[in-house]
């Protein structure tokens, strides 16, 4: 897989740590403390709707990176991610009103209890691949879709169930203001530790599984191992970020996690950048704002010109269009995704007017 860093001509690495550094140069730290401060100060820059858009951003960007581990650096593919997704939403809002363990608390521990779930569904999954692993994961999908509609003591069954508003020492995250502040600090970790785990022995070894199975059995990999494992990081950035979609709408219901949501989750990724930290955040990006996008354009054409008057039922559909429109034409014209095309820009910049 490409690297999207740039180094400077002559900055070279003489010790394997400085290689596998947080971040390749100091220009790319720089623009990280700089976009952090900036995600910091947006409460005072833009409106709230705007601040809805960078929440949503944030839960299905933790939800994605944990795809990202499972299917970029292992090789794996997963049908079910919505329903950990939901898994996570339901677990933090059972917690909280059975046990009334602090909402703060029950988001990562809905994280954990989401873990268990998926190292269940790895196990028998980790030993197949291809098409039959596909199946496998999809039936996870509907085996928990059916257990959300059956479970009415944890999920509250047809009618659903309340997810509390969270509270930071006696202050309640009930505004979009206050909520971003909390999505975006499990943004952070959750960047952070990924990144962390793909310059880690396990992440390497994760990398291995992808890029040639047979070759990583040779050097001593644990095949089963390191596949189940993906599974349970996964499953956990899922609970994580469902847990956080829960309380951020302040009802779970089951009918919100369905097959749909799981193939906008591979999406993301795919438009995104398999295999990298900032693809994941880009494909969400680009996945919550693209119906965004669409429905300005229809309601230009429309006020434009009373031609495409017709337009105005179809909407819906055309947003929901463009995102399978989306997959395809990246799956056609940049399957490395947005982050690769990113750093083949900086190169050109860097390099110009030399093109290598």
């Amino acid at each position: 897989m490409s690297s999207t860093s740039l180094r400077p001509c002559g900055d070279f690495r003489t010790t394997y740590k400085a290689d596998q550094s947080l971040f390749p140069t100091k220009w790319i730290f720089r623009w990280s403390v700089i976009g952090l401060l900036v995600l910091l100060c947006s409460p005072l820059l833009v409106d709230e709707y705007i601040i809805s858009l960078f929440i949503l951003i944030g839960i299905y960007g933790i939800a994605a990176l944990g795809l990202n581990v499972l299917v970029g650096m292992t090789g794996q593919i997963s049908l079910g991610h919505s329903a950990f997704f939901g898994f996570g939403a339901f677990s933090s809002a059972w917690l909280n009103t059975t046990t009334e363990i602090p909402v703060l608390i029950t988001i990562p521990l809905a994280g954990l209890m989401t873990t268990a779930v998926g190292l269940i569904f790895g196990i028998p999954a980790a030993r197949i691949k291809g098409l039959y692993l596909a199946i496998a994961t999809l039936a996870s999908q509907f085996i928990l879709e059916d257990f959300f509609a059956r479970a009415n003591w944890f999920t509250g069954g047809s009618s659903g169930s309340v997810a509390e508003t969270a509270m930071f020492f006696g202050i309640p995250l009930d505004t979009d203001i206050r909520f971003f502040y909390l999505v975006l600090f499990w943004t952070v970790v959750s960047c952070i530790a990924v990144a962390n785990l793909k310059r880690s022995r396990d992440g390497r070894a994760l990398v291995a599984v992808r890029d040639h199975y047979l070759s990583a059995e040779i050097m001593g990999i644990n095949l089963t191992k390191y596949r189940i494992l993906a599974f349970g990081i996964s499953s956990f950035f899922a609970g994580l970020g469902g847990a956080l979609f829960g309380h951020y709408l302040g009802y779970v219901s089951a009918e919100g996690f369905t097959i749909i949501l799981s193939i906008q989750f591979l999406a993301m990724i795919i438009i995104g950048g398999l295999g990298s930290v900032p693809g994941a955040i880009m494909g969400a990006i680009f996945i919550v704002l693209l119906p965004e996008v669409m429905e300005a354009l229809v309601s230009l054409l429309i006020n434009s010109a009373p031609i495409f008057s017709g337009l105005e039922s179809g909407k819906a559909y055309i947003k929901e269009m463009s995102i399978g429109a989306a997959i395809i034409l990246f799956l056609i014209f940049e399957p490395d995704g947005l982050a690769h095309r990113c750093g083949q820009i900086r190169k050109s910049i860097k390099l110009y007017p030399f093109s290598y």
